[in-house]
């Protein structure tokens, strides 16, 4: 975003210049939805996009009357691309608004007591579970049958891939004991082991490789021959339904029972919570196992679990009232630091860097991070002053990576809670690993 105006608080913008920004984050939003929705090639990070969306929506606010007629605030997703043939969903297919902090959750909850019109003190059932970064799907099944699949695209309209969907082994192409009618909606993903192997391969034969696993799936879904789909490795959490023909449960959690039963994959992770306190705890846990995961999320979903009042709340333009995502920071993640090697450089300076369990941080698969040198390992800056609190970074520990803007990801703390019995401290090299000669400090 551009500092200049980015600097400026909406509220001492006047309309000449608010008809300005409004202009400038229009174009950037619309251009970084194509590049994501149509193209599988994000221009821009997800940190970046959030907040640009949300400065805009303010702009908008403040001035109703400058909201341009393609403003994306009113929009979901992107028009489906060229190639495909359309789809019309029976049922839209819309996006989620989205938290930041504890504080937003407890306001989202607090909306849902207002509406409904019930007491704060009784606390709400909602279910939680991982927000998963891949490509969103809806699959219609008649009489059992899978009979077409369907991208987002921009919520009223997707891509037909239902050739695509039925080469991946998650998707049952037929159901026993469904409704005559069941549309099926979850997310198409890609392991992080299988995103590796994927752009090993890609590398062998001089192709470009892919960025991070969601834009892997996404484009691996949207290929015009279906045989390019079946050969890479797809997988399909199920999380909602669009078109019925009959309930599958009177809650969120029954239903998503249902579907398990009916042969989907759905999240083991999702949990049924009471209450604002449960759902932040759920979130911290998910967030500290994320790194384990093998796959991405970005967050984590909380819906209302009584499908009763999901109906009473109904929806925005856009969102449902009843659902919100929880978004991790866009920049930053814990993973575990697996070894620290040590770089020479040109000038013979040795250079420590943590090798981490891979984790996607602002758009990026981050697998290594700089530790700049001995004292910032040891927990001091170059004055011997403590940094982190005095925290050691050693092997086996649980690390916040960040990138920041930065090309060069970095480590901004440890979690000595999850510290392995047998971590020891790191001692720098006194030898250069690579001549043997005498390493000196400067």
């Amino acid at each position: 975003m551009n500092q200049a105006t980015e600097s400026i608080s909406v509220e001492a913008l006047d309309a000449e210049a608010a008809r300005a920004e409004i202009g400038r984050l229009t174009e950037l939003l619309n251009a970084a939805n194509r590049a994501y929705y149509q193209e599988d090639a994000p221009q821009i990070s997800d940190a970046e996009y959030d907040a640009a969306k949300r400065r805009l929506e303010a702009l908008e606010q403040a001035f109703p009357k400058l909201k341009r007629t393609d403003s994306p605030t009113g929009r979901v997703g992107a028009a489906p691309r060229d190639g495909f043939a359309k789809v019309t969903h029976k049922v839209r297919m819309l996006s989620l608004a989205n938290a930041f902090d504890a504080g937003e959750v407890r306001e989202f909850d607090q909306r849902i007591h207002a509406f409904l019109g019930i007491e704060p003190s009784r606390p709400m059932a909602y279910t939680a579970e991982p927000k998963i970064d891949g490509l969103s799907l809806a699959i219609r099944y008649e009489a059992g049958v899978l009979v077409q699949a369907a991208t987002r695209g921009d919520g009223e309209t997707g891509e037909d891939v239902t050739a695509n969907a039925r080469t991946i082994a998650d998707i049952p192409r037929h159901l026993s004991d469904a409704p005559e009618v069941l549309e099926v909606r979850g997310e198409v993903y890609m392991s992080h082991a299988d995103f590796d192997r994927l752009n090993a391969a890609q590398r062998a034969a001089g192709d470009k490789p892919f960025a991070n696993p969601r834009n892997a799936a996404a484009g691996s879904m949207r290929q015009l021959d279906p045989a390019i789909t079946a050969s890479r490795p797809l997988k399909f959490f199920a999380y909602a339904w669009g078109a019925l023909s009959a309930p599958l449960g009177k809650t969120q959690m029954q239903a998503l029972e249902a579907l398990a039963r009916l042969g989907f994959s759905t999240n083991p992770l999702t949990l049924l919570c009471r209450g604002v306190d449960e759902l932040l705890a759920h979130y911290a846990h998910i967030e500290a196992i994320r790194a384990e995961l093998g796959y991405d999320i970005d967050g984590v979903v909380y819906k209302v679990n009584d499908l009763g009042l999901q109906e009473r709340l109904g929806f925005r333009s856009t969102t449902p009232r009843w659902a919100i995502a929880h978004k991790f920071p866009a920049e930053t993640a814990w993973t575990r630091l697996e070894r620290i090697d040590i770089q020479v450089g040109r000038t013979g300076a040795l250079s420590p860097v943590a090798r981490l369990a891979p984790i996607t941080v602002g758009g990026v698969v981050v697998s290594n991070a700089t530790l700049h040198n001995e004292d910032y390992i040891a927990g001091r800056d170059a004055n011997g002053q403590p940094i982190r609190g005095g925290r050691d970074i050693r092997e086996g520990d649980w690390v916040q990576v960040y990138r920041a803007g930065d090309v060069i990801p970095k480590i901004r703390d440890v979690d000595l809670s999850r510290r392995p019995a047998d971590a020891r401290p790191y001692r720098f090299p006194t030898t250069c690993p690579e001549c043997g000669s005498d390493a000196i400090r400067e």
